[in-house]
């Protein structure tokens, strides 16, 4: 399957089982033979790293490899620093690339090393996680957390190619494989019923292919229409306002997809009881949500995660904008002021 995503540099998503042994030949369609940085962490690259390089070699790429810690906790500013300083040793040029293979940490590190050494260079994706197949390896959206919140540095930077081999998701342990889940069910409470309901019934795990097509096609029709998150972009944030803070707040300990289905069950609980979405669409999405045993509650108070939120990227002036369900398959943005977070975010959980 291959899905085009018109940004303002148009590329193509590669969706394929054993995809990974003719990255090199798909990658050199695009990109003339040069320089290769391969960019993982210390999980992925004893999985997948010597077929990445064979291929890429094969196709007459010169390889080199950065090996990071795996986890959240490694996208900081150090780690992007130590890429940049190892691109910057090993004399890359405009001219070369960087392979991100690897899960979202990755693409979002890889992406952002990409967009600032000598002010923009190509980048692949190879998402290795069903989380980074269906959400991060598509839109450009690449950074890394600071002290004080998720993702407050970064960048916008296409990548040139994605090149997603599901057969990856096969070493996932069930918990990581659960994050893109999470993330594919938001899609489909943002923009398609019947996905969303290909979870509700469980059919899902059988079609994880063509899930990943069907996320895809939703975010880069979205992206098409607004690239840099000026508008409609926004509606991808369902469930990332509450979900970032409860990252921030454990620490990282609770995973991005784990975080991002409490911040839906939020939102949808929330929205709801102010009157803003369909009677049953809550219990819709935390029955749905349950049953593929993801959280819907944290231990978080209201009054932590809205202290978290206000230090928010998303935060304009006084106002932060929640994306809310009305019912499944259609999502309205809701700006909410600052001194109602905390009674709103309270709504959501019950205090």
């Amino acid at each position: 399957m291959t899905v085009r995503i018109n940004a303002s540099k148009p590329y193509d998503v590669f969706i394929e089982r054993g995809l990974l042994k003719k990255a090199g030949k798909l990658a050199s369609n695009i990109i003339s033979p040069s320089k290769a940085l391969i960019v993982t962490d210390d999980i992925v690259d004893s999985l997948y790293s010597k077929t990445l390089e064979d291929s890429l070699n094969e196709s007459g790429f010169g390889t080199y490899k950065f090996v990071f810690k795996n986890g959240e906790t490694s996208k900081n500013i150090e780690t992007f620093s130590e890429i940049l300083n190892y691109m910057a040793e090993i004399k890359m040029t405009r001219n070369d690339v960087v392979f991100a293979l690897g899960g979202g940490v990755t693409g979002d590190l890889s992406g952002f090393a990409a967009a600032s050494y000598m002010r923009g260079i190509k980048f692949v994706q190879i998402p290795t996680t069903f989380l980074a197949a269906v959400d991060s390896s598509v839109g450009g959206k690449c950074g890394i957390n600071l002290k004080n919140g998720k993702n407050l540095a970064g960048a916008f930077h296409q990548p040139s190619i994605v090149l997603c081999d599901p057969n990856t998701f096969k070493t996932l342990p069930l918990d990581v494989l659960s994050d893109g889940i999470s993330e594919a069910i938001k899609s489909g409470i943002i923009k398609d019923s019947s996905l969303f309901f290909k979870f509700r019934d469980g059919s899902y795990i059988d079609n994880l292919d063509s899930i990943v097509s069907a996320c895809v096609k939703i975010k880069g029709n979205i992206i098409e229409n607004d690239e840099f998150e000026g508008g409609m972009r926004k509606l991808l944030n369902l469930g990332h306002t509450v979900g970032h803070a409860v990252e921030k707040c454990s620490n990282y300990k609770i995973s991005h997809g784990h975080a991002i289905s409490i911040g839906m069950a939020v939102a949808a609980k929330s929205a709801e009881k102010s009157g803003l979405s369909k009677e049953g669409t809550a219990d819709e999405i935390i029955t749905t949500l349950k049953r593929c045993s993801l959280p819907v509650s944290c231990e978080f108070t209201a009054d932590k995660l809205t202290e978290v939120i206000l230090n928010d990227k998303k935060r304009i002036d006084n106002k932060v904008t929640f994306v809310l369900p009305e019912s499944i398959g259609n999502c309205i943005m809701h700006d909410i002021e600052i001194c109602d977070i905390k009674d709103f975010i309270s709504l959501g959980m019950g205090e």
